[in-house]
């Protein structure tokens, strides 16, 4: 037997000795920095797929190469060390899902952090997932109530809509997500906050505040904090509507607030460069916008013959001096059902919740308003634009002609109606009340100071003595309703 040989038959017997389990099921680490391991082996490694480190972190499968795979850890990667055995799980990466997790901060694992004990799970769930087809889903038209005038007159969402919140650092953005969520006690909607590298002081604010009003009773907190890394970052929305669909495939409704969607670019700009995948526009890389959209699709309202839940989305966006046209925040407008637009200007001019109704706008318009809201909305909006045309106007006071006077004046007291304060949502059956009462000219004689006492003490009338005529606005819009609601007000006015 020649030497050449006797080496082909000693390749042959070691490849078959080695075979597929140690060959494709193991793997060594080559490198790791910056939460980032570089594994030769796994021959069979899926995308995505968990992989188990001989010190007990856990990493996920994102570069497929053709002589290493490079996987982000997740968690502490300062025990991993080169040369470390790596075994493959044979499982796409999933989280724990069900009920108990109703009122409780967990990571993006599905682990709890609040130290309130361990959950006991219902499911487990994949965090990547293709969004239901167009035959699961049907058309929008059920409200989801936000408390604020400005948003449910205006600019209204409906379950299973994605709504954009886009506006710069310190405009108020979260504000409205969280008034969204206190607004739902009652109205069978389980809410989901999603944190993508916020800071630990800042979640903890929200709990707190969620916790004194109550809403943490149906509310999860999925919370990836800013000293979590990239990796987690990532994860965090993905991991957040993973639970989310848990609940709509129950048949339930519920809401993501995704806080911020910016951050979470940027973290998966950093994991990509860190990957080697090449860079980009602004160095993001290539799939930037597939990493939003395949996680947005996934918020839509399933029809009854597929349990009838839904994912309404608020995605949040934060922008550089107002700049719509930034790389991510066009990318996020494109796969959105609306945006909700925030200014600086409007907020340091005292006008909260900051929003610039000219530029923001809800697709699903007034199919998501209640009856007795699309009636007397419209009328609101056209006052609105109005005034936004004859602003400029308003300065030169007695040069004016009677009917631009008026609408000058009815706009000033429409844009001091749709300030509010923060943590104070009001039901819509009393924002029907204040806008019909705005529209009709009452309140045209009061100061503009007087109109925040007015808004107070009205809702409290209307809570005190007409309990009956708040019911029959959520129900519906007709003369009788109307008729009632102008007697209301007079009566309250003493007219």
């Amino acid at each position: 037997m020649s030497a050449n040989t006797t080496i082909e038959n000693l390749k042959k017997r070691i490849a078959d000795f080695k075979g597929g389990a140690e060959m494709y099921e193991y793997g060594t680490v080559l490198s790791v920095a910056d939460g980032i391991a570089k594994i030769s082996g796994l021959a069979k490694c899926q995308s995505s797929e968990m992989v188990s480190f001989e010190s007990g972190a856990t990493g996920l499968a994102l570069n497929l190469e053709e002589d290493s795979v490079g996987v982000i850890v997740l968690g502490d990667f300062s025990k991993i060390k080169e040369g470390e055995t790596v075994k493959r799980t044979n499982k796409i990466l999933s989280i724990p899902v069900g009920e108990k997790f109703i009122g409780r901060v967990v990571n993006p694992l599905g682990m709890p952090i609040d130290e309130a004990g361990a959950i006991k799970a219902d499911a487990i769930y994949p965090v990547e997932k293709v969004a239901s087809g167009v035959m699961t889903r049907e058309p929008v038209n059920q409200p989801v109530q936000t408390g604020l005038k400005a948003i449910d007159a205006m600019i209204p969402i409906g379950r299973g809509q994605r709504e954009l919140i886009i506006g710069d650092r310190q405009t108020g953005k979260t504000a409205i997500a969280i008034d969204t969520i206190i607004n739902q006690k009652g109205q069978d909607l389980i809410c989901i906050y999603v944190a993508v590298a916020q800071k630990q002081s800042k979640i903890a604010r929200i709990v707190s505040r969620l916790k004194e009003a109550g809403a943490m009773d149906y509310t999860i907190i999925v919370s990836a904090g800013a000293s979590d890394g990239p990796a987690f970052s990532y994860l965090a929305p993905y991991s957040g509507c993973a639970l989310g669909e848990y609940f709509m495939d129950k048949g339930k409704d519920v809401l993501i607030i995704y806080d911020d969607l910016s951050k979470h670019a940027v973290a998966y700009r950093e994991i990509s460069l860190l990957l080697r995948r090449p860079p980009g526009r602004e160095a993001y890389p290539g799939d930037v916008f597939y990493l939003h959209s395949r996680l947005l699709e996934r918020a839509c309202r399933l029809n009854k013959n597929y349990g009838g839940g839904s994912i309404t989305a608020l995605p949040i966006i934060e922008t550089q001096a107002g700049d719509l046209s930034a790389y991510i925040p066009t990318n996020v407008i494109s796969i959105t059902d609306g945006q909700i637009f925030l200014e600086t200007g409007l907020f340091n001019k005292g006008i909260r919740p900051a929003i610039n109704a000219g530029l923001s706008v809800s697709r699903v318009g007034g199919n998501a308003q209640i009856k007795s809201m699309k009636k007397v909305s419209g009328k609101m909006k056209l006052a609105m634009a109005q005034y936004r045309e004859l602003e400029s106007f308003a300065q030169f006071g007695s040069d004016l002609d009677a009917d631009t006077k008026k609408a000058i004046n009815r706009g000033q007291r429409v844009v001091e109606l749709m300030k509010q304060s923060q943590y104070s949502p009001i039901p819509v059956a009393k924002q029907v009340c204040s806008i019909y009462a705005v529209n009709e000219g009452y309140l045209d004689e009061l100061e503009i100071t007087e109109i925040k006492s007015w808004e107070d003490e009205f809702y409290a009338f209307l809570e005190r003595s007409k309990k009956t005529l708040l019911a029959d606005l959520i129900k519906g819009w007709d003369e009788k309703t109307e008729g009632e609601l102008k007697a209301v007000i007079k009566e309250f006015m003493g007219k």
